[in-house]
């Protein structure tokens, strides 16, 4: 597998799809995958069909509260921005020591729009990756100085969404 930085980003939904979507093509072909989720909430859909994957697929979220951070009064946002920090360390250390062939870091951006990460901190991330490591970020937008880091931005876009 060839090492890129991939960066799902947008308004639409699906980004987080996708990322799970490199996953399963990743798993395939014997590589090891770290998810690490951000700013979720406990509970999404995901996580019955992510116990399926185990252990080539493994989903790691640090967050206290089952609501997604958004709706999180002011002093429960103060006590989750501790758990999102330990989430970061673990992605960094993930990284840092070459533990699996894919880290997906699902809502990364959006910490950078909440002034929860600088860029320039995920920049490092970036450069510490081995030459040969997968590594995929979603959230909504991408800061510009981002992009020379990255190999491949998807924009994902809403053409039309019914209710069902």
């Amino acid at each position: 597998m060839e090492g890129r930085v991939e960066v799902y980003c947008g308004q639409g939904r699906g980004k987080t799809s996708c990322a799970i979507g490199q996953c399963v093509k990743a798993a395939g072909q014997e590589k090891q995958i770290i998810m690490v989720q951000f700013l979720k909430g406990k509970e999404t859909e995901e996580l019955s069909f992510f116990k399926r994957l185990e252990p080539e697929v493994q989903l790691f979220r640090f967050e206290k509260y089952e609501r997604p951070y958004e709706e999180l009064s002011d002093e429960e946002k103060k006590e989750q921005d501790h758990f999102i920090y330990n989430g970061l360390k673990y992605a960094h250390k993930v990284i840092d020591t070459r533990q699996c062939d894919v880290v997906v870091l699902d809502e990364v951006l959006g910490l950078l729009d909440l002034g929860l990460l600088k860029t320039e901190e995920l920049v490092e991330m970036l450069e510490n990756r081995s030459d040969d490591q997968l590594i995929i970020m979603t959230g909504r937008q991408i800061p510009d100085e981002l992009i020379p880091y990255t190999d491949a931005v998807y924009c994902i876009s809403t053409v039309k969404e019914s209710q069902c």
